[in-house]
């Protein structure tokens, strides 16, 4: 790859998920700002040009505290009873249910403590081959471990494999760096992995390269062979 090539993949890189997470921040921001029942609760002698900050302050804050509101709830055995109520009448709704459990699994994987959780792992798929997965903080009654593998460069899908703990090799990445390799469908660098050089060609070679012994990849002779052949031809046309 030539060096202006470098240099803009390497500024793409840095530059385009920055867009994406200003791009990002700017529609909740704007989404927050515009909720009707923020207007309401916003004192009236906030400046009109810190309106859409306080907007924001202002909804933060509800929703915290309702959060904590519902997890003190759910404390209660009332509340463990509305929960069970909810979910029971969620889960007979079949396309709903899908979505709901989903959510609420991805939820209670993320804000779970386990030092294991989701920490990446190689796993030996084919012999000589291993792929990158993620451990979930499961097992299965026989001693499994179950590993999530996500596609790359989609990581919302993927396969859930139960593996034996002896098969699984760890490495010594973290999660982040695990998942900016999938997501980079590996070209993203990391302190584990080396750039891979492109082989010079051998002494005495000659030729355009993609050819090997002098002939191409498709079955055609290369220019080095093709000299020889018409020096050849020549000669042999010389000595009649």
């Amino acid at each position: 790859m030539s060096t202006w090539k470098r240099d803009f993949a390497s500024g793409l890189i840095v530059l385009a998920p920055l867009l994406v997470l200003l791009l990002v921040l700017q529609w909740i921001y704007q989404y927050i700002a515009s909720i009707p029942l923020i207007e309401e609760l916003q004192p009236a002698i906030i400046p009109t040009p810190l309106e859409p900050v306080s907007r924001v302050i202002i909804a933060l804050a509800v929703f915290a505290t309702g959060v904590l509101a519902v997890g003190y709830f759910m404390r209660t055995t009332l509340g463990r009873l509305a929960e069970s109520t909810v979910d029971g009448a969620i889960n007979r709704i079949p396309a709903l249910r899908v979505v709901y459990n989903a959510s609420k699994l991805a939820i209670e994987t993320a804000v779970s403590g386990t030092d294991e959780l989701q920490s990446p792992v190689y796993i030996e798929t084919w012999p000589g081959i291993r792929m990158t997965a993620f451990r979930t903080g499961k097992k299965t009654r026989d001693g499994k471990i179950v590993l999530f593998m996500p596609t790359a460069p989609n990581i919302t899908t993927g396969f859930v494999i139960e593996v034996e703990p002896e098969k699984i090799e760890e490495t010594g990445e973290t999660v982040e760096e695990g998942m900016t390799r999938v997501l980079s469908a590996g070209f993203a660098e990391s302190a584990h992995q080396v750039p891979v050089e492109e082989e010079s060609a051998p002494e005495g070679a000659t030729g355009r390269p993609g050819g090997v012994g002098g002939v191409r990849t498709d079955g055609t002779p290369g220019e080095s062979e093709r000299r020889s052949t018409d020096g050849g031809s020549d000669g042999a046309g010389g000595g009649d």
